[in-house]
């Protein structure tokens, strides 16, 4: 770890925070990079939030028909999209990491001397709450962020969206509001030995996960229909 890593907390550049209490309370968050064989999965994830939800993540209500249509224009070979899965294989959160020129966001333009920024959002299942899956999706992001040379990560916002103003708050950023919304970034520190390895031990660990969980279910789902054969003998 540098001397910079160790100032912000952690190798992410996002302070560490809460109590012992809390992280020990927590079950383990595992964000997985998601590739476009999951876009099912994420439409189903964003057609489950509810009409309040989809305000605070989008910015306005989407109909489903427009979240379809944001789903199937998401862009994997540009974007960065993550998320955390339960033992269901269903996604109880989801990190958009969307790379840009400077110029195309002109209220952090000035803040960078870096070819792009990066904007962020995020969207939590109603049964997730309170996990820290948000936050562990933005550290995730500012990870990624930092490891391709980009130091500047850009969030908006409605000023009513609590969870990400938890986040920005918890993460240090700098937050401007104005007429109901948020404009909040994240300088990052550059990267180093340390953030690189970690956001590769990260996603190793998030596989390995997702495969004993995907082999799980597929072992019960074969142990399900051999009970069904045998019943039917």
């Amino acid at each position: 770890m540098t001397a910079t890593d160790a100032k912000v907390g952690g190798t992410s550049g996002i302070p560490a925070g809460g109590s012992d209490h809390a992280k020990t309370s927590r079950p383990t968050i595992f964000v997985k990079e998601l590739s476009r064989r999951a876009r099912k999965r994420l439409l189903r994830h964003f057609l489950a939030l509810s009409s309040g939800d989809r305000l605070l993540r989008f910015g306005s209500v989407l109909s489903d028909d427009l979240v379809s249509r944001y789903v199937d224009n998401i862009d994997f070979s540009r974007d960065t999209v993550f998320g955390v899965y339960d033992r269901k294989l269903r996604l109880l959160g989801v990190g958009h990491l969307a790379f840009a020129p400077r110029e195309a966001l002109p209220s952090v333009s000035a803040s960078t001397t870096k070819e792009r920024v990066a904007e962020f959002g995020v969207s939590v299942a109603a049964s997730a709450r309170g996990m820290g899956v948000g936050s562990h999706l933005f550290e995730r992001a500012a990870i990624r962020c930092r490891n391709v040379d980009i130091d500047t990560l850009y969030m908006h916002c409605l000023s009513s969206n609590k969870v990400m103003m938890h986040i920005a708050r918890k993460a240090g950023m700098a937050i401007h509001r104005d007429y109901g919304e948020a404009d909040a970034y994240l300088k990052l520190p550059p990267a180093s030995p340390a953030s690189v390895l970690q956001e590769a031990v990260q996603e190793q660990v998030a596989r390995l996960d997702y495969t004993f969980k995907a082999n799980l279910r597929a072992a019960l789902k074969w142990l399900g229909n051999l009970r069904g054969v045998n019943r039917d003998k």
